[in-house]
């Protein structure tokens, strides 16, 4: 599989694998060591966490099991992000859910993501969402140290609108190298409100966190969503693939270089991604979706 370079220094694969609901899948760690050795054999080298996923657990539970293979963990690379802080048994100190993006908080959230995986460093850190409370200085200051200690190779955002992004951005002397949004054939708005433009702008590729949209194509429930999937069945039967390819696809073929992260724990799926990165789809093809999408025809 074709790598990204996110930056001189580091490159992903062009699919990433989201562990978000790890703790669901019943995987034991032989499972979970056999499941990223299968994505290995894909091309797939890069593995999507946050601190606060599987109720503040899923970080712990892949540490666990690739430490029991060092040259299976020195393979891939690691995508994760802090800074919310949810209410769990696990954090019984949140009384309210909230953001955190302290200086103390990142510093302490990197360490700890490191205990929990096991690993001497990073590959990326996003912070999860914008912060209202946030102050650049001070995540800046978080991030200038971890990078300085060989803790974190290279630092990003999730969820950031392009003027939370350039706010950041201006208090670093390093470039921020991700944007990870929700990008799928349903969630149009990162065109809306210019995250691909500064994508583009940058020359930085955006990471697309529910390229499926969640499931809800496949059970279409309302009128937008049962048109944009009949449109999907008509573009799918004309490529002779499935129709989560065609979401895949549309993603994939867009000229911001977009990285889709899949969530899935079965291997089936995750091979149908990637599978997606051969389908040929037009300018046309593209447009079909966008309109469907839009409920519009383009100006």
């Amino acid at each position: 599989m074709e790598q990204v370079a996110l930056s001189d220094d580091l490159k992903i694969s062009r699919i990433v694998h989201g562990m978000w609901r790890l703790t669901e899948w019943g995987f034991k760690d032989a499972d979970t060591l056999n499941f990223v050795e299968q994505c290995l054999d894909l091309g797939i080298d890069t593995f999507d966490h946050a601190d606060i996923y599987g109720d503040y657990m899923v970080e712990e539970h892949f540490g666990k099991a690739l430490s029991q293979n060092k040259f299976l963990n020195d393979k891939i690379k690691i995508v994760t992000k802090c800074g919310i802080k949810m209410l769990s048994g696990n954090r019984p100190e949140h009384y309210i859910k909230h953001y955190d993006t302290s200086y103390s908080h990142i510093m302490w959230s990197a360490e700890n993501s490191l205990k929990m995986l096991k690993r001497d460093s990073l590959d990326v850190l996003l912070i999860h969402r914008p912060d209202p409370y946030n102050d650049p200085y001070e995540i800046a200051r978080a991030f200038n140290q971890l990078r300085e200690e060989g803790k974190v190779k290279e630092f990003g955002v999730s969820n950031y609108l392009p003027g939370q992004f350039n706010a950041l951005q201006a208090y670093l002397d390093f470039p921020l190298v991700t944007n990870q949004v929700e990008i799928s054939v349903a969630a149009l708005q990162e065109w809306d409100n210019g995250t691909i433009d500064l994508c583009q702008e940058l020359g930085m590729s955006p990471m697309a966190w529910s390229p499926l949209a969640g499931g809800a194509i496949f059970n279409a429930q309302t009128h937008r969503y049962i048109t944009l999937k009949n449109v999907i069945h008509q573009v799918s039967d004309n490529l002779g693939v499935s129709i989560d390819q065609v979401m895949y696809a549309w993603l994939l073929s867009h000229p911001a270089n977009i990285i889709p992260i899949v969530g899935s724990g079965k291997i089936e799926r995750v091979k149908t991604a990637v599978e997606a990165r051969k389908v040929e789809m037009t300018r046309q093809q593209w447009f079909q979706i966008w309109v469907a999408s839009r409920g519009q025809n383009v100006p």
